[in-house]
């Protein structure tokens, strides 16, 4: 079991940078890919990135990639976004996700645990 909270969402102009922080509770961090994922009103969850357990190979959405950063820390239980260049699009709910010693993958469905969300807005 994980619990997952993330933080660092906010209101930002398009341009702008913000990071996410997702901390992750449990002993057992290092053995969990995990994913990024976001949700805008009346649209599905889709799949940003995601970053590996083992080997922490990193996987973005065509979307993102070039602008946003995934990175972890598994002596602070951490993994982070770092998203720049951030355009009104971007506007969503960003949800962490974990699944445990298995690769990366853009499916929503294969994630174990998630996160509340923190809210991200990016004005035009």
């Amino acid at each position: 079991q994980v619990q997952l909270v993330e933080s660092g969402g906010g209101l930002v102009q398009a341009g702008g940078s913000l990071r996410l922080s997702c901390a992750a509770s449990g002993r057992t961090f290092s053995s969990y890919t995990m994913g990024w994922f976001r949700q805008a009103p009346g649209n599905e969850r889709e799949f940003v990135g995601a970053i590996g357990w083992s080997t922490g190979s990193i996987h973005y959405a065509d979307s993102v990639k070039g602008r946003f950063t995934i990175s972890r820390d598994n002596a602070k239980n951490t993994v982070y976004l770092q998203m720049n260049s951030l355009k009104p699009e971007d506007t969503a709910v960003y949800y962490c996700a974990a699944r445990l010693q298995a690769p990366p993958t853009s499916r929503v469905g294969s994630y174990d645990y998630w996160g509340q969300g923190t809210q991200v807005t990016v004005s035009s």
